[in-house]
């Protein structure tokens, strides 16, 4: 008996070694890139789905799974594989799913087949069999069976298992997109999963409540505090979904109430001897404060916890939930989690950096504790560098004087650059610091100015730019700054740069008349007519017509050098039609020949001596008349005819001569500061259209006061006590912290206590336990004996009334006896019980 024993052990384990060789084959060949239909063939791999093994069966599904996320035919194994749906190996049984939910469309009839599998699997005693089969049941998308999986997520919302339950929850936005008629049955599923005790099924069923029915906000009411009590314990996508759920019912339910305060403002006396007249009322300013509801306030104390969250996408929902909802001191609690971001890849870089700039643009304050965090990088990328120089800018007035010397020394440095969009965003920077802070604003145009003799035509054309805007800021007290870009004509030969002083000299043609440059300008510039630009050669003719308007003006009588506000008429446009088309007429009879040869009735000699002035305006249009671009043309005929009559001005001085609008450069996030922080369309700016990216929707209006709902329907149905209120409102964590005190407190750690003569009571020997028990029996002896004499007393007491002295002496011996029995009795009755411990 013992060699057969012996025999079939051996056997027993040589069958083990074959079968783990085997698998370690089956390892090898599935590792190779040529394994699959090449060595088996369909009709070998259906052989193994049709087995009666399980083994072999689990190979062939291996194999099938194999096949199809290499995209290659796995099809026609459809019919084979169902037949295993109701198999009761769990590995089998997943692999099936996953085959029959990757090709139910394909072949909806063959599907229909393995419903019933599927529906016995709902009864399974193993919950993670009941959440896969409702897993795949809602994975499924055959519509006829949309009611099957209705009764299915019923049957889930009241499983034991929570596992279950949150796959039903997953399942609800699955069957609505099958059948949207379900919506009522679905309505109603999702009010039981949102009131679920456990916070992971929470989750899940408030991403299907925004997708199935996000208007239904009466669903929330009685939910609402508990949604907030489970926020901290939800995983990150259950916290992303509650937060954009609880920030929509905010505004629909909380309306926005302000209080106007009065600041008291207090006067200490000079010396502290002097007595203060208190009966003087002394007015202070007032400001605004927003009242925050009780029921609010629980939901920015939750979110607070959560700004310690490892998920970025989590800490910008609570950045829009406080940017939309809370008043600014919680706002300010989340900037320093929110620059944080900047410490991620760069792709999650750029999303934290526009929520970061559109928070900025209206409480730029709180940052700029952090203005270090956005210096530009050499390794930084053009889309990130971009967005910080734009942060610097707006964050400029409100730091330092140091951070401002910090900032335009590297505004200054990166403007200095190779890359040509860097020169560029730096400069246009430096403008808008200097709009930002006036204080700056001489410095920044200093450090302008020496940038225009530079050789780099970006770099040129970028600084005018920007130093125009500054001079029209103040045109007054920038003389100086004029004739300085004058003297840089010579030497510049970038067009728009040349255009941009040429500009600039027309403007401060008539400021101070008696030292007016401008007709020296133009008289130098007409020399190189012919050989400058279409864009200068447009600037020289604008700047004839207003040095020669100015000229007309100080020629004329006094009312006409101080004319009203010009009114056009009717006769003045008439007049001015009539003279275009005159001019064009005669231009285009002189250009195709034809010679006038009766002369106007009207004709008027000219003079014979004419100013300089006149006659550089003549030589002006003369030069643009035979200019080849027609638009020179049109523009020098344009000003000819406004020009043509000297005593009638006012439409010439209305084109020429209007006072210019202050340009203002805003920062290039305006246009995106309306956008609802956090998403998506932010990121994607102006591009992803008027309506947003799909999906995209605007925050809702506060709800206005009195249209609110009543705050009882928040209130929970039934009122536990104080103990069991605490313990909802706690996390999950606190709870466990909680019970493990208790436990601590209730039942002392081995060894704690002590034993008999000071010894350790978990380290006894056997003689102090024998100790004990003599001591235990001889304190009942001694516990009767003074019982019995308590009676004896009372006795001898009643019987001799005439000595009370010795009967009270005696009295209070037995009363200390019997305090000290009663001691002892005690304190045995203690180190029993924790024996018995």
């Amino acid at each position: 008996m013992e060699t057969i024993s012996r025999i079939s052990s051996m056997l027993e384990t040589a069958r083990e070694l074959t079968l783990e060789a085997a698998q370690a084959a089956a390892s090898n060949r599935s590792s190779n890139p040529d394994y699959g239909s090449r060595t088996y063939s369909v009709s070998h791999i259906k052989k193994l789905l049709d087995s009666r093994h399980e083994r072999e069966v689990l190979d062939g599904m291996r194999r099938v799974i194999s096949l199809m996320y290499r995209s290659e035919p796995s099809l026609p194994f459809f019919s084979a594989v169902v037949k295993n749906a109701a198999s009761p190996n769990l590995e089998v049984k997943k692999l099936v799913y996953i085959y029959l939910v990757h090709h139910a469309e394909a072949e909806p009839d063959l599907a229909l087949l393995s419903i019933n599998a599927i529906q016995k699997s709902l009864t399974d005693q193993n919950p993670q069999v009941r959440t896969m089969a409702l897993r795949t049941m809602s994975g499924i998308r055959v519509p006829v069976i949309s009611q099957i999986v209705s009764l299915a997520i019923k049957r889930g919302c009241g499983d034991m298992s929570p596992h279950v339950r949150k796959a039903a929850a997953l399942a609800i936005p699955k069957c609505y997109r099958l059948d949207p008629n379900t919506l009522p049955q679905l309505i109603g599923y999702l009010s039981t999963l949102l009131g679920d005790p456990q916070y992971f099924v929470v989750g899940p069923a408030v991403a299907a409540f925004l997708e199935v029915c996000p208007d239904q906000i009466d669903l929330i009411h009685k939910h609402y505090r508990g949604l907030v009590k489970k926020l901290v314990d939800m995983d990150e996508w259950g916290q992303l979904a509650t937060l954009r759920l609880l920030t929509i019912y905010a505004r629909k339910c909380f309306p926005r109430r302000t209080q106007k305060i009065k600041q008291a403002v207090t006067t200490k006396p000079f010396y502290d001897d002097e007595v203060q007249d208190h009966n003087e009322p002394i007015d202070g300013s007032e400001y605004e404060v927003q009242l925050v509801d009780s029921d609010l306030e629980l939901l920015f104390r939750a979110c607070k916890l959560l700004l310690q969250n490892r998920n970025s996408a989590v800490i910008v929902s609570v950045v829009r939930c406080f940017f939309y909802l809370a008043p600014p001191e919680y706002l300010h609690s989340a900037v320093g989690p929110l620059v944080a971001l900047l410490r991620c890849p760069q792709d999650m870089q750029h999303v934290a950096l526009y929520n970061i700039v559109t928070v900025a643009l209206r409480d730029p304050q709180p940052f700029t504790k952090y203005i270090a965090r956005f210096l530009v990088h050499a390794s930084d990328p053009l889309h990130i560098w971009r967005l910080k120089l734009e942060i610097l800018t707006i964050l400029f007035p409100y730091c330092g004087q140091h951070w401002k010397g910090v900032i335009i020394s590297e505004l200054e440095h990166f403007s200095a650059g190779t890359d040509p969009e860097l020169v560029r965003e730096s400069v246009r920077a430096i403008g808008r610091c200097a709009q930002g802070d006036a204080s700056t604003a001489e410095l920044c145009l200093r450090i302008l100015l020496n940038q225009v003799s530079s050789l780099d035509g970006n770099l040129v054309s970028e600084s005018l730019t920007v130093i125009r805007h500054l001079i029209q800021q103040d045109p007054p007290s920038h003389k100086q700054t004029v004739i300085r870009l004058v003297i840089h004509l010579g030497t510049t030969a970038n067009p728009d740069a040349r255009a941009t002083i040429i500009w600039l000299v027309g403007e401060f043609a008539g400021v101070d008349p008696g030292h007016n440059i401008a007709p020296d300008v133009l008289r130098v510039l007409i020399r190189t007519f012919a050989d400058e630009t279409e864009i200068v050669k447009q600037q020289i003719v604008l700047l004839g017509a207003k040095v020669y308007l100015h000229h007309l003006l100080q020629t004329t009588s006094t009312e006409s050098s101080e004319p009203a506000p010009p009114s056009i008429d009717t006769a003045t446009a008439t007049q001015l039609g009539d003279a275009i088309e005159n001019e064009w007429t005669s231009d285009q009879r002189e250009n195709e020949g034809i010679s006038d040869e009766t002369p106007r009735p009207d004709a008027v000699n000219e003079e014979k001596s004419e100013d300089r002035i006149t006659m550089l305006w003549r030589y002006i249009l003369l030069l643009a008349r035979y200019d080849p671009s027609y638009d020179l043309r049109d523009r020098a005929r344009l000003y000819k005819a406004l020009l043509a009559t000297p005593s009638s001005t006012q439409l010439a001085n209305l084109l020429l001569l209007a006072p210019k609008p202050v340009p203002h450069a805003p920062s290039p996030s305006e246009t995106r500061k309306d956008l609802l922080l956090g998403t998506a369309t932010l990121v994607v700016g102006q591009e992803a259209g008027h309506q947003g990216l799909q999906g995209y929707a605007k925050l809702p209006d506060w709800v206005e006061a009195g249209q609110e709902p009543d705050a009882s329907l928040r209130a929970d149905e039934t009122k536990p006590e104080t103990s069991t209120t605490l313990d909802a409102s706690m996390t999950a964590g606190a709870r466990l912290d909680k019970a493990l005190r208790e436990h601590q407190t209730m039942v002392p750690p081995r060894g704690s206590g002590s034993g008999v003569g000071g010894a350790p009571s978990g380290k006894k020997t056997l003689d102090q336990w024998l100790d004990e028990e003599e001591e235990s029996e001889s304190g009942s002896e001694s516990e009767e004996e003074t019982d019995s004499e308590e009676e004896t007393d009372s006795e001898e007491a009643s019987d001799d009334e005439t000595d009370e002295d010795e009967s009270e002496e005696e009295d209070e011996d037995d009363d200390s006896e019997a305090d000290e029995t009663d001691s002892e009795t005690e304190a045995v009755h203690k180190e029993s019980e924790q024996l018995l411990k």
